[in-house]
């Protein structure tokens, strides 16, 4: 399998773990054509209107950090898609991973450890670019995607607010 495929795997797989340790139903879109490639449901909590976020993923080996951010070069249709304002809140989930595709995981009878971490970035009422192939986009460090992080999201959006 081509390297590509395994991080779109791999985050994915990252994602789908964070959500359930929240209690989430997560629903992967038969096709990405509007920069969504999994849909987190957080159904027990209204089951008549569940609380939804759309995900755009990616999954980098790179050098994208600094200090206080990860600086990312997105797609300039990803950051068109996701800087409209729509009625499900979407974010943008950049995993960072090692360059060595051996310590992505590491598992013990104890443990099951995933490499490195995850951030997220609401990019909605973002300005336009003039860019026409990427736009390098800033997840701050805090931003991590963890259980707490989701949880709070949801709590957000439950009260008509955003992520």
């Amino acid at each position: 399998m081509e390297l590509n495929q395994r991080k779109e795997l791999f985050s994915k797989a990252y994602v789908r773990a964070v959500a359930a340790v929240v209690g989430c139903s997560v629903d992967q879109p038969e096709n990405d054509y509007d920069s969504v490639d999994l849909c987190i449901k957080a159904v027990d909590r209204d089951p008549v209107q569940p609380h939804r976020l759309e995900l755009q993923l990616k999954c980098t080996s790179r050098d994208v950090l600094n200090a206080q951010y990860v600086r990312y070069p997105l797609n300039v249709k990803n950051y068109n898609d996701l800087r409209v304002t729509t009625f499900i809140p979407r974010l943008l989930i950049v995993v960072l991973v090692p360059e060595n595709i051996g310590e992505w995981i590491q598992q013990s009878e104890q443990e099951m450890l995933l490499r490195h971490c995850a951030y997220w970035v609401s990019l909605r009422g973002m300005p336009e670019t003039r860019n026409t192939n990427r736009i390098t986009v800033e997840l701050p460090r805090r931003n991590q995607f963890t259980p707490d992080a989701l949880e709070s999201m949801i709590q957000r959006i439950s009260k008509g607010g955003v992520p």
